[in-house]
């Protein structure tokens, strides 16, 4: 029982989801949240609040440009992907508080939350097969 424990807690330790992170969004909770995709990707649509820093560039710019007091939270495309765990390592590598956003944006997205391009908000569209829609006015 114990080993199950210490697994599923370190686990939570060390990895959140998109719901709890636009919950920690809207509740002011302090911490960065990375996009550690690479430029194409992040053109295409990135979540609201997130900073652009590719994987391989944290080791660089992370001690430049952010707190090591404040946590970070990294994300990539979805759980088929592996450089949310990459971008994690980095920060963890240099010190940071981390935790990596399992679902990555497509989970984000599948649940409607806010999302941005350049040219400004994107639509928002709610997955039923991955959360419980009661409107398509849900904000």
């Amino acid at each position: 029982m114990t080993s199950a424990q210490d697994f599923f807690s370190a686990k939570l330790a060390f990895e959140t989801d998109a719901s709890d992170v636009y919950a920690a969004q809207k509740a002011g909770d302090r911490f960065v949240l990375i996009d550690v995709r690479g430029d194409e990707a992040w053109a295409q649509g990135r979540i609201a609040g997130a900073i652009h820093m590719p994987y391989a560039q944290i080791p660089e710019r992370a001690p430049a440009e952010l707190d090591p007091s404040v946590p970070v939270v990294v994300y990539c495309w979805s759980p088929g992907c592996n450089a949310g765990a990459k971008g994690a390592l980095a920060f963890a590598q240099l010190g940071y508080g981390v935790r990596e956003m399992i679902g990555g944006y497509e989970y984000w997205i599948r649940e409607g939350q806010p999302t941005e391009n350049d040219e400004g908000a994107l639509p928002r569209v709610f997955d039923a097969q991955v959360m419980v829609v009661r409107s398509a006015a849900i904000r």
